[in-house]
């Protein structure tokens, strides 16, 4: 069987670039070893993303008196919550085949190995066969990182995939990694009872997030009820008989904690190890396998997208990555604007970024001006109940062309677009700022904060003001 793509990898990057090389004319074929959706649908942003929302309305409920509401008695069903995640899973991956096989992409499930530059053979339901094709595209995603100490592999020790089928609370967790992984799941479980607590050996939480919402979100997740340990090793796991036991480390000396399950959220590693990589000739090394802008990898007719590249690991990331690759391989010039790449973790409140930290734009060389605007001050924050966080907006100095937008607060992943096509086009502060934003809105902090790069802000205190 011949085909103008193969495409190894069935998540949000893969299927999308199947879907786009059947626009272009193409004849498709997708290869996945398990479901459609990949990591992304099945295991990682759609699951968590509900059992979140459904922490999230719980959470609500507990504060309705704030709002003038009364209920008599509330509660949570954790297997009703299950299920629904699961039901909300079924739903979105039976969509994903039905776009899928509308564009007459076949699709092949089975264990994919590389047999050269433009062959593979596929251990399957039915058998192995071989397929040929002209391109190929790597998209396998990644894997759970392993906990290097003792005990990581005890029954109680969890990874990422595992928490996500719990039956139920438990009384006790440890969360080891405070990245957007790790900070999720340590929010669900806290709103539904758990004593959670984070272990982070860098020395502050999100360690990739820019300082200023850092700070602060470390204070709103204590106030929420969270423990954090930061600059604190895991030296080892024990099982005891009141659950596991877990030996610490902060640099003044080891302690312990014990408590009832262990996720371990330390972050993933590119799955190319088992591909026959070295086979086709694709450099790769455990990072991932290198591309250039253009998706492309070393051997002229392989490209790799999304986690399997080590780059960017965010399935909006791999789906834009798709579209590259799949237009270049079929005959197209695209390159993927790497800058304007945003990033969203969804905590309570939310945050979201794009472009350069302010200490990244200060060490690659720019003067840059920094504005910021509290979501307190913003009318539809406060009027939700929701006026925790800021914006911030990093801008060169002389042309006032957005660098970086960071947001902590609510609905930030929907606020971070603008921040994403300012960087994108090239845009400055003043055409955020004196585009008409719609009142009351949350959009009205970004526009606020862009007026503090142009200008003045004006819903801030005289005395406010930046000298």
């Amino acid at each position: 069987m011949t085909y103008d793509v193969a495409i190894l990898g069935g998540g949000p990057g893969g299927y999308v670039a199947a879907i786009r090389v059947a626009q272009l004319g193409g004849k498709a074929i997708l290869v996945e070893k398990e479901q459609l959706g990949g990591v992304c649908l099945n295991r990682g942003c759609i699951p968590t993303k509900t059992l979140l929302n459904s922490a999230e309305k719980w959470r609500d409920l507990q504060h309705c008196q704030e709002f003038g509401l009364q209920a008599g008695s509330i509660g949570f069903d954790f297997s009703q919550i299950q299920a629904r995640k699961e039901r909300v899973v079924t739903q979105l991956r039976g969509g994903i085949e039905q776009l899928v096989k509308s564009h007459g992409i076949e699709v092949m499930f089975g264990r994919a190995t590389l047999t050269g530059a433009n062959t593979l053979t596929v251990n399957g339901r039915s058998g192995t066969e071989r397929i040929e094709a002209r391109n190929l595209i790597i998209a396998t995603g990644s894997l759970p990182q392993a906990l290097p100490v003792a005990g990581a592999g005890l029954p109680g020790v969890l990874t990422s995939d595992d928490i996500l089928n719990l039956p139920g609370v438990p009384r006790s967790l440890a969360v080891i990694g405070a990245g957007a992984v790790g900070l999720e799941f340590a929010a669900v479980y806290q709103a539904f009872g758990a004593e959670v607590t984070v272990v982070e050996m860098q020395p502050s939480i999100l360690p990739a997030v820019d300082g200023d919402l850092v700070k602060r979100m470390a204070l709103i997740l204590r106030k929420q009820g969270l423990k954090l340990l930061n600059g604190t090793k895991v030296v080892s796991v024990a099982a005891e008989e009141n659950g596991l036991t877990l030996t610490l480390d902060n640099g003044r000396g080891l302690q312990e904690l014990t408590v009832e399950k262990v996720l371990v959220a330390t972050g993933r590693r590119p799955n190319c190890s088992e591909l026959g990589l070295a086979t086709a000739g694709v450099h790769f090394a455990d990072r991932g396998i290198p591309v250039n802008d253009r998706m492309e990898t070393n051997k002229k007719g392989i490209y790799a997208i999304g986690d399997v590249t080590g780059r960017f690991m965010w399935a909006h990331a791999a789906s834009a990555a798709g579209i590259v690759a799949a237009e270049n391989a079929m005959g197209q010039m695209s390159v993927l604007d790497f800058r304007a790449m945003p990033g969203c973790i969804f905590i309570t409140p939310e945050i979201a970024m794009v472009g350069l930290r302010e200490e990244e734009a200060r060490q690659q060389g720019y003067d840059i001006l920094v504005s910021r605007f509290p979501f307190a001050a913003n009318g539809k924050a406060v009027s939700m109940g929701q006026a925790d966080g800021l914006v911030k907006v990093i801008a060169a100095a002389g042309d006032n062309k957005i660098l970086g937008m960071h947001i902590l607060g609510p609905h930030a992943s929907d606020l971070i677009m603008e921040g994403a096509l300012a960087i994108r086009n090239g845009l400055t502060a003043r055409e955020i700022a004196h585009t008409i934003h719609p009142h009351p809105s949350l959009s009205e902090t970004v526009m606020e904060t862009a007026h503090g790069i142009d200008g003045d802000i004006i819903h801030q205190l005289r005395l406010q003001r930046r000298q």
